[in-house]
């Protein structure tokens, strides 16, 4: 059976929207529970993404226009990681001492509002504009490369140095 050219255009175009959305839902449904935040493991997200980071940028270089954007996307991710770091509940358990956090609503709609830009971003650019070095596509992955260490990097950040601060309270 062969699929025609526009549902197999119209069928790759939603479903990274369908896969995201049912993510993201479940996502939400689990932010309303509190986690325990171990302090010991907070360093690793940043870690494996600057290490996808520094595979990314081996592969495929920046211009010295796309090493401006991505260090301007890492300042911007890095104040709002902050902010949204400031967004996610932490308390201490009175019996246990155990860390406990709760993320925010409005921390997940960042991320969310950040899928959006770079998913609305392909469509604009095309799926051919990522080949090219000096495209406006490219320029826009590196900001939102250094954006999205920036964001992950703040937040884990913030949230150690006010966890510590609880402890030592």
């Amino acid at each position: 059976m062969q699929v025609h050219p526009i549902h197999q255009t119209w069928l790759t175009a939603i479903l990274p929207f369908v896969i995201i959305a049912v993510v993201l839902a479940l996502r939400l449904r689990s932010m309303s529970r509190e986690r325990p935040l171990k302090l010991g493991t907070l360093w690793v997200v940043p870690i494996v993404y600057l290490a996808i980071v520094a595979s990314m940028l081996f592969a495929l270089p920046p211009t010295i226009g796309g090493w401006s954007v991505m260090v301007i996307g890492l300042v911007v991710g890095a104040v709002l990681g902050w902010h949204r770091g400031k967004l996610i509940r932490i308390d201490r358990d009175p019996e246990t001492g155990e860390l406990r956090q709760k993320a925010s609503p409005l921390a997940m709609l960042l991320l969310i509002a950040l899928i959006v830009l770079k998913l609305g971003a392909r469509a604009i650019f095309g799926e051919d504009a990522a080949t090219q070095p000096g495209s406006s596509a490219m320029l826009l992955t590196d900001g939102f490369i250094g954006f999205a260490l920036g964001l992950l990097s703040a937040t884990r950040l913030e949230l150690y140095l006010r966890a510590k601060q609880l402890l030592a309270s």
